[in-house]
């Protein structure tokens, strides 16, 4: 009964009038004061946002401006404003993706940070954990037979040549924390793996983690790589995709939240990434988003299994972060099909 009622009271905000400021200026009778306005940028789509924003506005009174877009292309925005920083937060984005932006952010321990899952905090506390993402694969049941995907290492088979839905690791921060899960889970060279991968790509790949799975769903690739939200989502409504957990291994990395440097409204974003760890905040995410909560004390649903039972790689967050660019300049060298000098 209690999940029901905290899941309820943060809907029900989606439906409350009022001076609401998410996404939009002020209007010139209520505009708030400096000190009760909040700027975040964030990468989550806006059906995860939304909720959560609207409830902390309610709550605190504090005016929110949303300003949202691709993981890369956000925390590039908040690198180039260093000097005069606009956000106060960055809210989502996987956390090597932030770690290689560590410049642009400083530490903050949360609120109820001793709830928090060992594993999915960060060692110096510079981003707080917001939901583990699983990397699964997906095939479209139509053109794919059950057996014919069971790990990485058919993602390197020639009957997928050409098949396979992979957005583009430089803008998608969940493409490229697939991209080292597959270099952990087949091991061995991995210079090898990516020229392989790429080839098998056939020089081609998506702008967006998005389309990943609706070009699986309608058949223009047979087989993709994304997370494990993503896949629940489409195969509740019913496309005709299913998921598989990679038997040679996958990787369950947190999204996460940062505290700008600087942030001209650093007391309200901290009393932000404080909400997003929230019991409620986390509860909800396990209910309705088919994300897997990062708190000690809030169960997994019936949507998902048990993480235990999913086979895990020993995904290196330090090492991803470090070595992101070499991975990426590799990946663009081999996916154009350069003869090497």
């Amino acid at each position: 009964m209690r999940k029901k009622v905290l899941v309820m009271a943060l809907i029900c905000g989606l439906i409350l009038s009022g001076c609401a400021g998410t996404g939009k200026q002020p209007a010139p009778d209520c505009a708030p004061k400096e000190d009760d306005r909040l700027v975040i940028y964030t990468a989550h789509k806006k059906e995860v946002w939304w909720p959560i924003v609207k409830e902390f506005e309610e709550r605190t009174g504090i005016w929110v401006d949303v300003v949202s877009g691709g993981t890369n292309e956000l925390l590039e925005r908040i690198s180039e404003e260093r000097d005069e920083p606009r956000a106060d937060v960055m809210f989502g984005g996987g956390v090597e993706s932030l770690e290689f932006y560590r410049d642009c952010f400083e530490p903050y321990v949360c609120e109820g940070a001793g709830e928090i899952q060992a594993q999915f905090r960060a060692p110096d506390d510079l981003w707080t954990p917001f939901s583990s993402l699983p990397v699964v694969l997906i095939y479209n049941t139509k053109l794919v037979g059950a057996q014919w995907l069971n790990g990485w290492d058919d993602l390197l088979a020639p009957k997928f040549h050409g098949k396979i839905a992979f957005a583009d690791p430089g803008i998608s921060g969940s493409s490229f924390t697939g991209l080292v899960t597959m270099l952990y889970a087949l091991g061995g060279d991995r210079e090898e793996t990516l020229r392989h991968f790429a080839s098998n790509l056939k020089g081609g790949q998506l702008d967006s983690s998005g389309a990943v799975v609706s070009s699986v769903a309608e058949g223009s690739d047979w087989v993709g790589v994304t997370l494990e939200e993503t896949a629940l989502k489409h195969m509740a409504a019913g496309e005709d995709i299913a998921l598989v957990y990679p038997a040679d291994g996958t990787s369950s990395v947190p999204d996460g939240s940062a505290l700008v440097k600087g942030a001209p409204h650093g007391e309200n974003a901290r009393l932000f990434l404080d909400f997003t760890v929230s019991l409620d905040v986390q509860q909800l995410m396990e209910d309705q988003f088919y994300r897997r909560s990062v708190r000690t004390d809030v169960e997994s649903g019936e949507k998902l299994i048990d993480l235990g039972k999913i086979p895990l790689v020993d995904y290196d967050v330090g090492w991803a972060s470090g070595n992101r660019e070499s991975v990426l300049m590799s990946w663009a060298f081999y996916l154009g099909g350069e003869e090497e000098p």
